[in-house]
């Protein structure tokens, strides 16, 4: 069970596609979570999929991750999921400077390492890896799994996913800075608590520090990076405002992040009140750019009303000198 991509599988790489240090070094500032376009039909648009990759991989960002809460990953099956991975797989083989993160959620174990192995082998940088929670296993349950595929897949750089809101996972500093003494190839984590910040702080004071990258589709973005993230993880169908904001934090204009943040934050912290109301809001808005043919969500899925897509309108008028037409 090997994902097909233009080259042939290779083993687990440390330095990611442009050979040059490690692949965690690349996942800095905004990296994207892909979505997947559907047809009218609910098919998966393969094609648009693609063009997807290709306009993020334009915007300036360094790494991109797939398939996440952003991707309806849950509502892809074994096969759309292994194609989708092999076009994004693809796109960035051999792209320097630039790291693909493939992420992992199986519930099961056994599922869980062998996933990790198959998308290493084809070629992926780095791991994005999500606990289990359904039924709501013990920490101890949580902590092996996590450490099973840390192993399995080592060398290659992990990213673990800490989205308690979603998951109930329960993790703390301690059980983490645990994970990272006995598997060094935790190299992030992507904190989605609600808010963030506590956590990204404990993190970034452990000795040696933990680095962390913040999720949600960045509500809490400023704050996080006073905190010591090193980088978001929002969706993508806006990568551009979300690029010149860290663009401005880091430069030395906070107040300039801030105002844009700020300008921001009323639709982002409306839209992530619930996980499908913020895939269906961001499908529209890249269905309105022109980046995909079709806003559809596979039900179950959060059906946008008028006053949604009036205010989705609305935010395209606000931020249109930051998000050009790519219908082109």
């Amino acid at each position: 069970m090997i994902i097909q991509t233009s080259a042939s599988p290779v083993a687990a790489p440390l330095d990611g596609h442009g050979g040059h240090g490690d692949a965690s070094d690349l996942v800095r500032g905004i990296s994207p979570v892909l979505e997947v376009p559907f047809t009218d039909d609910g098919d998966v648009d393969v094609e648009g999929f693609g063009r997807v990759v290709d306009y993020v991989l334009g915007t300036g960002v360094t790494s991109v991750m797939f398939p996440g809460f952003a991707s309806e990953y849950y509502k892809l099956t074994e096969e759309e999921r292994r194609e989708l991975t092999g076009v994004l797989l693809r796109r960035t083989a051999g792209r320097e400077g630039f790291a693909a993160i493939v992420a992992v959620q199986d519930h099961t174990t056994r599922l869980a390492v062998a996933r990790a192995r198959e998308v290493v082998a084809a070629g992926a940088d780095l791991i994005n890896l999500l606990a289990p929670h359904f039924l709501n296993p013990s920490r101890r349950a949580q902590i092996e799994h996590v450490s099973a595929v840390l192993a399995a897949v080592a060398p290659t750089p992990v990213v673990l996913q800490y989205a308690p809101a979603e998951t109930g996972a329960s993790l703390d500093a301690a059980t983490i800075a645990g994970l990272v003494r006995s598997h060094p190839n935790l190299r992030l984590v992507k904190v989605e608590s609600s808010p963030p910040g506590r956590l990204i702080g404990e993190l970034a004071a452990l000795d040696p520090p933990v680095i962390s990258l913040e999720g949600y589709a960045g509500v809490q973005l400023p704050d996080a990076w006073r905190r010591g993230a090193v980088g978001s993880q929002p969706g993508c169908s806006f990568t551009e405002i979300y690029v010149e904001i860290w663009r401005r934090l880091t430069s030395g204009d906070e107040a300039g992040g801030e105002e844009l943040h700020r300008r921001l934050l009323p639709y982002i912290s409306y839209w992530m009140l619930d996980t499908e109301l913020i895939i269906a809001a961001e499908k529209q808005i890249s269905f309105r750019r022109g980046l995909i043919g079709s806003a559809h969500c596979r039900g179950p899925a959060h059906v946008l009303d008028a006053e949604e897509l009036r205010r989705i309108e609305v935010f395209l008028q606000e931020f249109a000198d930051l998000l050009p037409d790519l219908s082109g």
